[in-house]
C-alpha cells in the first residue's frame, strides 16, 4: 500500500535521504535504522513489517544493494516515492566519492589518507552491526522467534568474522533456516 504524498512531503523525503547519503560511510544499507526511524517511526508511511520487507526482497534480488531504498521509496509513494528516495542517496554519494577519489588518487601514499582509509573499517562494521540488530529487532521482540533469531545472528558473525565464506552465502543459510522453520 503506497501513501499519496504532497510535494512538500516528497521534498522532504527527498531531503532525509539527501542527507543520509552522506553519512552512509559503507553503502546505504548503514543507513538503514534511520530510514526506519524516518518512514516508519516518525512519519508512518510504512509499517515495520513492510520495510523489513522491502530490504528482504531488494537483497535478494540482483543487482546493487542500493535497490532497497527504491523499494522503500515505492513502498512509501509509489514510483515518485522511488524517484526520490534513489536520487536522493545516489546525488551526494555519487558527486563525493568521483571527487574524493581523483583527490586522493593523488595523494594515496600520504599518511593523512593511508589514516582516513584505515578509520573507515571500524565505523563501517559498527554502521553494519546497528543495520543488523534494527532487522533482526523485530524476530528477538516476538517469544516464538526470539532463540532462533538471536543464534542466527551469533552464527552470521561468526561464520563472517571465522571464515572466508561469502556473505552471500550467509543470507542464503538464514533464508534456508528461516524456510525451514528452525527461526
Amino acid at each position: 500500500m503506497t501513501t499519496s504524498l504532497s510535494p512538500a512531503e516528497l521534498l522532504g523525503l527527498f531531503t532525509h535521504f539527501l542527507m543520509l547519503s552522506v553519512l552512509a560511510i559503507g553503502g546505504a544499507i548503514t543507513t538503514a535504522p534511520d530510514m526506519h526511524r524516518y518512514v516508519v517511526t516518525q512519519q508512518h508511511w510504512i509499517t515495520d513489517t513492510q520495510f523489513t520487507t522491502s530490504i528482504a526482497i531488494a537483497q535478494a534480488a540482483p543487482g546493487p544493494n542500493v535497490l532497497f531504498v527504491a523499494v522503500i521509496g515505492w513502498n512509501v509513494a509509489g514510483p515518485l516515492g522511488a524517484l526520490a528516495t534513489m536520487s536522493g542517496v545516489l546525488l551526494p554519494s555519487t558527486v563525493l566519492a568521483l571527487g574524493y577519489a581523483r583527490w586522493a588518487g593523488q595523494r594515496r601514499e600520504s599518511r593523512g589518507i593511508k589514516a582516513f582509509t584505515s578509520g573507515l573499517a571500524p565505523l563501517t562494521l559498527g554502521l553494519l552491526l546497528s543495520t543488523g540488530w534494527v532487522l533482526a529487532e523485530p524476530f528477538v521482540r516476538e517469544a516464538d522467534h526470539r532463540y532462533g533469531a538471536l543464534a542466527l545472528l551469533a552464527a552470521s558473525v561468526g561464520l563472517a568474522m571465522r571464515t572466508r565464506i561469502g556473505p552471500l552465502w550467509i543470507v542464503a543459510l538464514g533464508a534456508i533456516a528461516g524456510i525451514a522453520g528452525w527461526v
